[in-house]
């Protein structure tokens, strides 16, 4: 077995299939880090704890393989222009994907997923407002002002500030809200 040294900096050369790879292993990466987030809750649940602490190692471990991967390509830049890529995502989420999805839901009268799709699509302009509002800050040179933010469990939903009595997107109390460091 061949051991690289990877801590030492050299000059690479980048194939456009080892950058589809490396484009690929992140995107597998990614969705199994959030899969085996999602497992260990549902092993949580159902009383297994160690179960639950070794979905979520794992899951931390993806999460490294994957922006490990994501470096390779280069995919972290600025915090500018990582912030206006997200954006960018945001934007194409619910301006294309989630409306094209939601409309398919319909037509196949599938109300998990037209709920699902839903509240994902009026969280998306959430985040692509938090996001402008960043863009503006940075090109300011200063850090975005935003306290006490919270994520809504069930839909997704981030709000900065004083919390509502009920999430706007999905109606759940305020206790369904957890803390963001």
């Amino acid at each position: 077995m061949k051991v690289y040294n990877l801590k030492r900096k050299e000059k690479t050369n980048m194939t456009d299939q080892t950058t589809k790879n490396l484009w690929e292993a992140h995107s597998g990466e990614s969705q199994a880090s959030r899969r085996y987030l999602a497992f260990a809750r549902k092993a949580e649940e159902e009383g297994f704890s160690n179960l639950a602490r070794l979905f979520r190692a794992i899951a931390e471990s993806e999460t490294i393989h994957a922006i490990n991967h994501l470096k390779c390509v280069n995919g972290v830049k600025s915090s500018l222009e990582n912030v206006q890529e997200s954006l960018n995502g945001e934007k194409e989420e619910y301006t294309g994907m989630y409306p094209m999805f939601m409309d398919q839901a319909k037509r196949d009268t599938n109300n998990d997923a037209l709920k699902t799709f839903y509240w994902a699509n009026e969280t998306e302009k959430v985040h692509a407002d938090f996001y402008e509002k960043a863009i503006e800050s940075l090109k300011q040179g200063e850090d975005i002002q935003v306290d006490n933010i919270h994520v809504c469990s069930v839909c997704g939903n981030t709000i900065a500030g004083d919390l509502p009595e009920k999430c706007p997107i999905c109606g759940e109390g305020r206790d369904k809200f957890l803390p963001m460091d």
